[in-house]
């Protein structure tokens, strides 16, 4: 289950707490930090690049002693449970390509998505349901997503994500229209099938058997898709681990324990994306925000995932494309501060799935601007 949490987490908030940045608040970042990197076009124009220290507290949380903001209480609990890479790294500084290198392998567009990949070497588990399912919190702003972050690239289109939403209608056009009975729909489908058929042996392609597979699929999802959507027999001790958010549909609380209700049903990858994290200015607020919406909902899905005995099986990802500046975009106020987008280094946690558990990966400089130790690229982390 990939946790995308998109615009790009601060880490010096959140995993990467920098005593130094206290001492040297407002100064200016050295050139030798720096190293003429390039920089985006909305901070390459400032005059000056002030040093910001973060306004939360940091310490250290379970036997492994891993830091952990004072923004994540939840995470912190399960600590010992999470392997933090530090050390991540891209060479994508702006959002559009930084995301589709980071869900694709790629900068540019065209490349089959994770899921996608997932699906396409390892197979389905569950016939009746989609092996790779997005669900995207609603009401979200920040950067757009796009199907191909999900989609099947230059593979056969059955193997794209398919996305379910909140409400009455988690599939859109997967209910028959008034008067369509399921024995007509079989029959449709029948006739639709020898037709697909008759046209593979006048002009083969792959694509005939792809549409009759996703067509088959839609059918048997009338079945499966109500009920997996179905919490109302989930105990009230699982409802208050994912916390209240949990219980309205489309929060980040909600998909969580729809993704550990999808991957208990054979649903090889579940994306879960949650927009907002892309503080150029009033950091301090924003990431607040952000934080209060996903960090129970993210500790729970572990430990729901742990106590089914599924978590050794399973893989959990928390993280954007990239990470945030040492120094402040915009104007530095005692109370107030925004960090720009920043591809040279940032954090993710992995829990489940062999990841060793209570580790700390990697390792940044005293700046928290480059990678000192043990770098991890998009690549290393997929072929991991």
């Amino acid at each position: 289950s990939y946790l995308t949490q998109t615009g790009g987490p601060a880490q010096h908030e959140l995993f990467d707490p920098k005593p130094l940045l206290d001492q040297r608040h407002g100064e200016e970042l050295p050139p030798s930090v720096r190293r003429g990197q390039r920089l985006t076009t909305m901070s390459a124009n400032q005059s000056s690049f002030p040093l910001a220290r973060s306004v939360f507290r940091f310490a250290q949380h379970g036997e492994s002693g891993a830091w952990v903001s004072e923004l994540l209480p939840h995470t912190a609990q399960i600590a010992d449970r999470l392997c933090f890479v530090k050390s991540m790294w891209t060479d994508a500084i702006n959002h559009d390509p930084a995301l589709t290198k980071l869900l694709s392998g790629a900068p540019l567009a065209g490349r089959p998505s994770l899921g996608a990949w997932l699906h396409f070497g390892l197979g389905g588990i569950n016939p009746d349901l989609p092996a790779s399912v997005v669900l995207i919190t609603k009401n979200k702003g920040g950067q757009p997503l796009y199907a191909r972050l999900w989609g099947s690239g230059f593979l056969p289109n059955a193997f794209q994500g398919v996305p379910f939403r909140a409400g009455a209608e988690p599939v859109l056009f997967l209910e028959d229209p008034p008067g369509i009975t399921r024995a007509s729909r079989r029959n449709m489908l029948d006739a639709l099938r020898a037709l697909h058929d008759h046209g593979d042996r006048v002009d083969p392609d792959p694509r005939w058997a792809a549409r009759v597979a996703n067509y088959e699929l839609a059918y048997r999802m009338q079945d499966s898709v109500p009920e997996a959507m179905d919490w109302s027999q989930e105990s009230d001790a699982t409802m208050e681990l994912y916390g209240p958010d949990a219980r309205t549909p489309g929060t980040f609380a909600a998909n969580c324990l729809l993704a550990r209700r999808l991957i208990e049903r054979g649903v090889r990858c579940v994306q879960l994306f949650h927009q907002g994290w892309d503080q150029h200015g009033g950091l301090p607020g924003g990431i607040r925000r952000q934080c209060n919406e996903t960090d129970q909902g993210a500790a729970a899905l572990v430990l729901d995932l742990e106590r089914r005995g599924l978590l050794d099986d399973t893989i959990v990802v928390w993280g954007g494309e990239f990470g945030r500046t040492a120094y402040c975009q915009g104007k530095l106020t005692k109370s107030s501060y925004g960090r720009d987008h920043h591809p040279r280094c940032f954090t993710k946690w992995i829990a489940g799935g062999g990841f060793r558990a209570g580790t700390s990966y990697g390792e940044t400089d005293e700046f928290g601007y480059n990678v000192v130790s043990r770098p991890v690229s998009i690549h290393d982390l997929h072929a991991t």
